[in-house]
């Protein structure tokens, strides 16, 4: 019987019949390319080129700036103009490499063979981290959470399973479903080599049952070896949710502000975990990803294999262009993605997908008045009172919104989709959760 999470979750159509099945292509190169530094969760990497400096693809050209931060190296051979900032999706400055691309030379220690599935090696778990450490790997799920700092749990917790997320639950998006159809083989090696470098034996990968195909595959790949299971789960967003995925497939919840490790888990993205087969048995660093271009009426929405760096643009000409009637272009998916303010601007580890809105879809509804009738609370995933977050957000309350958990939600956006009176409560919970998340680095930093 296939399973769920048991709090909260809202059912919208997932609109993926328009890019489903599309086969991976790759996106050509560029003439130039901007490179941000700041492409995951925690202090932005640190250029290590040069004006001028020639770079062959895969050459490191930004050192993590800290424990949590990532490595960044070049997607293209060329040659650096310039350091500078860029824009990044939302108008936001961040640092970034700017370079003119001169072809495709890449160094010679990466295997770049695309037909042969490497067996799996036999490197100790710290050499495995440390490979993927200095990839650069991030979680391609969503949240861009440096891989390596998953897999170093810290004193007196201890990881009992690997939770491999396949659900892909965002409405649209296809790109990590189209990955398991092409990539299942090394997805499954890279499953292994992280079940090694946590020291455990046992791993689930959760898929929704709206993929058939790819648990059919996954089910008969799993089946050839010893502690990986596919688990098929029912249709429930946002069950790709670290915490919501760890209770549909564990039936453990983890405790208001843990981390997964304080239940055994470690969630990782199929696409990461793509990334980490590349790296470890490949020596690739992470320098491309898949991601989604589609909407009702892209003319040729598909699955891309894009470089970071590459700007937007291109992949969207790729898409058949900027289709007449777009009223809003989504970074993401329609729940948990963001409005974006320009295509003009690069691809990089955060862009699972472009999402193209007609404009009769991408009106905001009149808003009317709370009417209290609950549905945004049955619907949170984390149990929280989001109708009573966004009026705390709406004075100001931070004191308050701390003390009901703000910082607990994933925003997800089920309280916005259910609201009947049409209210923007994910826009005000985001605004709440970022200055209180603000105030606590701020308390933290001066107790230290």
């Amino acid at each position: 019987m296939k399973s769920t999470f048991r709090i909260g979750g809202v059912h919208p159509h997932d609109n993926k019949q328009y890019s489903v099945h599309q086969p991976i292509t790759e996106c050509g190169l560029p003439a130039k390319a901007i490179i941000p530094l700041a492409q995951h969760i925690g202090a932005p990497a640190q250029a290590v080129v040069e004006k001028g400096q020639k770079v062959k693809v895969g050459e490191l050209i930004a050192k993590a700036g800290g424990f949590v931060s990532a490595n960044i190296h070049s997607p293209f051979s060329g040659t650096i103009t310039k350091i500078d900032t860029t824009i990044d999706a939302w108008g936001m400055k961040m640092p970034a490499i700017f370079m003119d691309v001169e072809g495709d030379e890449w160094l010679e220690s990466i295997d770049r063979s695309t037909t042969l599935v490497k067996e799996l090696c036999n490197l100790e778990p710290k050499a495995i981290i440390e490979k993927v450490q200095e990839a650069g790997i991030v979680g391609l799920g969503g949240a861009c959470f440096p891989t390596h700092v998953k897999l170093m749990p810290p004193p007196g917790k201890v990881a009992e399973v690997l939770i491999v997320n396949g659900v892909e639950c965002e409405p649209y998006l296809t790109c990590d479903h189209q990955l398991m159809l092409e990539k299942g083989e090394e997805i499954i090696i890279g499953i292994q080599l992280l079940m090694r470098a946590l020291n455990i034996h046992k791993a689930i990968i959760g898929i929704e049952a709206n993929k058939p195909d790819a648990i059919e595959k996954m089910s008969t790949l799993a089946s050839r070896v010893l502690g990986i299971e596919v688990k098929p789960l029912k249709l429930k967003y946002p069950q790709g949710g670290e915490k919501q995925l760890i209770d549909a497939c564990i039936r453990r919840q983890v405790p208001s502000g843990a981390l997964p490790i304080e239940v055994g888990a470690v969630v990782d993205n199929v696409a990461t975990i793509y990334a980490v087969y590349e790296a470890v048995q490949k020596n690739k660093p992470l320098i491309s990803r898949v991601m989604t271009v589609t909407g009702k009426s892209v003319a040729k929405p598909g699955n891309y294999d894009v470089r970071f760096g590459t700007p937007l643009t291109d992949v969207v000409a790729m898409a058949g262009g900027v289709p007449e009637n777009t009223g809003k272009v989504i970074c993401g998916g329609p729940m948990m993605g963001r409005a974006m303010n320009s295509i003009d601007m690069p691809a990089n580890k955060r862009v699972s997908g472009l999402l193209f809105l007609p404009e009769a879809e991408s009106m905001r509804q009149e808003l009317t008045n709370c009417v209290r009738c609950g549905k945004c609370v049955n619907a949170c995933p984390m149990g929280l009172e989001p109708w009573l977050l966004s009026k705390q957000a709406w004075h100001s309350m931070w004191e308050e919104m701390e003390d009901h958990n703000i910082m607990d939600c994933i925003e997800c956006g089920c309280c916005q989709f259910t609201c009947p009176s049409h209210l923007p409560l994910l826009d005000y919970v985001r605004m709440g959760k970022a200055k209180v998340g603000g105030i606590i680095r701020a308390r933290q930093a001066a107790n230290k």
